[in-house]
């Protein structure tokens, strides 16, 4: 038996995820099967039940590789000792827009997530994972606007939740509408303008004013 370097594994594992986002957005996640995944990326079901438990196992994987970028954006905001914490939203909000325009991975995984995965019995795991992935954004999103409104950046009366809520609604409407209809609108040079728009009704509507 060959045993294998750490360098290696790590490659066989991108190698696995690579195919699978692949597979995915061909077929559908549901229609996948870890056959169809071996087949795309060259190797065995041992090698992919040596990196992962199962398909949904590398669903999750596929989708968090596309997180890691935004760490450190998000780490920012949400620190008490930033003293641009709105500042550091917006950045954060057009590089996600930018970046599923400029990167055809993060945007075929997007396209996954919102045309190619269907949510059945089968796929619960999955529609768990997607909830849990709101309700730490929605924490993330929550700390960034308390320190914004302890730095003065926006009125202490702003009701947090329904920001949070409208802030998921814009975002994710905009990628799935952008994405099955890309003629649509410019989505890469309307982001400033809508991540603006949001960011300055928070402090001037009515309707987000009062807990």
């Amino acid at each position: 038996m060959v045993r294998r370097t750490k360098a290696e594994a790590l490659e066989t594992r991108e190698q696995i995820i690579d195919a699978a986002e692949r597979v995915f957005h061909k077929k559908g996640v549901s229609r996948s099967s870890l056959n169809d995944i071996a087949e795309e990326a060259g190797v065995t079901r041992g090698a992919i039940y040596w990196h992962f438990k199962n398909k949904h196992d590398v669903f999750v994987a596929m989708t968090e590789r596309h997180r890691l970028p935004m760490e450190s954006l998000s780490q920012q905001a949400e620190s008490p000792d930033e003293t641009d914490p709105l500042g550091k939203l917006r950045e954060l909000l057009i590089y996600v827009l930018h970046d599923t325009v400029r990167d055809p991975c993060r945007k075929r995984v997007f396209e996954i997530i919102f045309h190619k995965c269907e949510f059945t019995a089968q796929t619960d795991p999955l529609m768990a994972r997607q909830q849990e992935t709101y309700l730490d954004g929605s924490d993330m999103i929550r700390r960034t606007l308390n320190n914004a409104i302890a730095q003065g950046q926006l009125p202490d009366t702003l009701n947090i939740e329904r920001a949070i809520t409208m802030l998921h609604v814009q975002m994710t409407g905009m990628l799935y509408t952008w994405l099955l209809i890309p003629e649509a609108f410019d989505l890469e040079a309307e982001a400033e303008h809508f991540v603006d728009c949001y960011l300055g009704s928070l402090r001037e509507c009515p309707s987000l004013s009062g807990r």
